[in-house]
C-alpha cells in the first residue's frame, strides 16, 4: 500500500480503553496503532461477509458458564437437541466445582446458526460466548 492511499483519521477512546489496547499491541507485537486498527477493520470486513444468511458455514460456539444456574443445563441441552442437524461435536469441560466450558462444532445456513448460537449465548448463567464461523465455499 502507497503512502498516498493512506488515509487519516482520528479515534477518540476512554484512558483505560486505549491502555488494554496499547498493551494488546505490545503483546501481539504490532508495530504500532494504525497496523493493530487497520487488522481490526479486516477482521470486521471478513466477518461481515461471511454474514450472508443463505452461505453455508461451519465454526464453533464457544460457552462459559455457571452450571449451577438454575436451569441452564436443561435449557442448553433442549436447544442444542432441536438442531442436532447443525451439530458435528461437543466437547464439554468441567473447569472447577461451578464453572463449565463448552466448544460446539457447527455446520449449516449461516443465518441458522447465528440465531442457535445467540440463543444460547445469552441465556442467564452464560458468562462468556462466541460464535466463530469460516465459509465452506
Amino acid at each position: 500500500m502507497s503512502d498516498s492511499t493512506l488515509k487519516r483519521f482520528g479515534v477518540s477512546m476512554d484512558e483505560e480503553l486505549l491502555a488494554q489496547f496499547d498493551r494488546m499491541i505490545r503483546e501481539k507485537g504490532y508495530e504500532n496503532r494504525s497496523e493493530a486498527v487497520r487488522d481490526l477493520v479486516r477482521n470486521a470486513l471478513v466477518k461481515q461477509s461471511w454474514e450472508d444468511d443463505e452461505q453455508m458455514v461451519a465454526g464453533t460456539i464457544l460457552l462459559f458458564y455457571d452450571h449451577h444456574q438454575s436451569d441452564l443445563l436443561h435449557e442448553l441441552t433442549a436447544i442444542q437437541h432441536e438442531m442436532h442437524h447443525g451439530i458435528m461435536a461437543t466437547t464439554h469441560f468441567h473447569l472447577d466445582h461451578h464453572h463449565c466450558l463448552e466448544l460446539i462444532v457447527v455446520k449449516g445456513k449461516a443465518k441458522e446458526l447465528r440465531g442457535f448460537s445467540d440463543r444460547m449465548i445469552s441465556m442467564k448463567g452464560v458468562k462468556y460466548g462466541k460464535f466463530t464461523v469460516a465459509p465452506m465455499k
